[in-house]
């Protein structure tokens, strides 16, 4: 009897065991929903402004419904304070200069006209910008939803903290900017003529 039971328990064991290595509905349909949004990620990278332009279009829908409800100013307050950092993070080098000023180790970036093309690399790139700052607005639009983020505050003291907030860390990023001269945009490298190119030159 005790090895039939046993030999029972172990059959009973192995079937739920397959029963329940099984992924469940909700993770298949989660799995699935994620790979959908990916690959739909993945077919707008090469359209930047057409990107630009519907995360701008939310925001414009979000700031005409925040006006319309006349509320939900701190929510837009973070909003700003997210972007504004999102700003900073763009145009940042990956690898901060100061870091690099005593060491000859690692890329640096190009300080002479004539010294070797480097690209420009970003702390943080411009797809990982728009898909966070697009993320952002979404999140603040569902928020105004909800009363409970309807916290009352005077509006025009958030509006006058954000613009110092805004012109002090900008005037921060710009004197980093020119301390170690570089420029956060890569317009494309240098190219030159061939030898072939000069002579057709010369004999036209």
């Amino acid at each position: 009897m005790c090895k039939v039971d046993a030999s029972r328990m172990s059959e009973g064991d192995s079937v739920g065991d397959s029963v329940h290595g099984k992924p469940s509905v909700v993770y298949r349909f989660f799995t699935r929903l994620g790979q959908i949004y990916q690959s739909w990620l993945d077919r707008s990278t090469p359209y930047t402004a057409v990107r630009w332009v519907v995360t701008l279009g939310l925001s414009f829908v979000y700031m005409v419904r925040v006006y319309l409800l006349q509320g939900w100013y701190i929510v837009t307050y973070a909003l700003g304070i997210y972007h504004l950092n999102l700003f900073i993070a763009f145009l940042s080098p990956k690898v901060d200069p100061s870091l690099m000023e005593d060491s000859d180790d690692g890329p640096s970036l190009p300080t002479k006209q004539n010294e070797e093309f480097r690209p420009f690399i970003r702390r943080l790139p411009e797809f990982k910008f728009w898909h966070a700052a697009t993320k952002g607005v979404l999140v603040a639009m569902v928020c105004t939803f909800f009363e409970a983020f309807n916290v009352p505050v005077f509006w025009p003291i958030l509006v006058m903290y954000f613009v110092m907030l805004f012109c002090i860390t900008m005037k921060r990023q710009i004197k980093h900017m020119i301390k170690y001269r570089y420029i956060p945009f890569t317009h494309g490298k240098r190219t030159y003529r061939g030898k072939e190119d000069s002579a057709k030159t010369l004999t036209s």
